[in-house]
């Protein structure tokens, strides 16, 4: 299920990808992913793209947030995901509370 999140954000056109691997490390899921839309309705649009394919796969999907969509949580079992606009993910900065670097910080 990971690469299918991961593969429908990137063909969304979604930046900076984040899996964080929560095994071990916390009961409520095993992965999550955390990823950045360039607008509201860029993630939105990511959000749909990505419950729909989920649900086709047999998954079962809960969003929170869609109606603004500057933050939206996407629950889908054993996978958070959540999709951000740039500055609020930079706000909430998720990968510091679970201990991984956020991708551009890795690459420079």
């Amino acid at each position: 299920m990971v690469s299918l999140v991961s593969s429908s954000l990137d063909d969304d056109k979604a930046e900076d990808i984040s899996v964080v691997d929560l095994r071990g490390k916390t009961s409520m899921a095993d992965h999550m992913v955390i990823a950045t839309g360039n607008s509201g309705r860029q993630v939105g649009a990511m959000a749909e793209h990505l419950m729909e394919k989920l649900k086709h796969a047999g998954q079962p999907v809960a969003a929170e947030g869609m109606p603004q969509c500057d933050w939206v949580l996407i629950d889908a079992g054993d996978i958070i995901v959540h999709l951000f606009r740039p500055e609020v993910r930079a706000f909430y900065n998720l990968e510091k509370m679970w201990g991984v670097a956020r991708p551009e910080a890795r690459q420079g």
